[in-house]
């Protein structure tokens, strides 16, 4: 038993005697493919870490289109009606566009719902504010990230 607990010891001594601690330095391997990545979100402003616009409101937007054009970018939009009836879509979409003449609504089919999304907005919180004005009119109202249509 002596025997045991005398080579147990020896083990362990001799196991301390190649543990090695820390040397106050770290090397950090990253992937090539997380600076293309990050490149990407910031060329497409995908949830940049630092803002460098402004948010403006609806309100605040004036922009003459005469010397303006239309550009695709990431933005957002509220969906005001998703259902598999597309009369019922045509109809939604038909009676926001009399009463919101200044809005874009769009139509969208995606199997096997018909999907009618309003706005081209910039930024989640003018969506969102959009958003909580249209709660009390129509049932299932959510915001979306897609491409939309903005004049610069």
């Amino acid at each position: 038993m002596i025997r045991k607990g005398f080579i147990v010891g020896c083990f362990f001594l001799v196991l301390c005697q190649f543990a090695q601690a820390q040397e106050g330095k770290v090397l950090v391997v990253k992937d090539s493919l997380i600076g293309l990545l990050q490149e990407y979100r910031a060329y497409y402003a995908i949830n940049p870490s630092t803002s460098t616009k402004t948010p403006i409101t609806l309100e605040e937007k004036k922009i003459d289109k005469h010397y303006a054009k239309r550009v695709k970018v990431r933005g957002f939009r509220v969906q005001i009606y998703s259902g598999s009836n597309r009369t019922e879509a045509t109809n939604v979409q038909n009676s926001f566009l009399r009463q919101n003449s200044d809005m874009g609504a769009y139509l969208d089919y995606v199997e096997p719902n018909y999907r009618v999304k309003v706005g081209d907005f910039t930024s989640r919180s003018a969506a969102t504010e959009y958003m909580r004005r249209l709660r009390g009119t129509y049932r299932n109202v959510f915001v979306f990230v897609e491409d939309v249509w903005v004049w610069q």
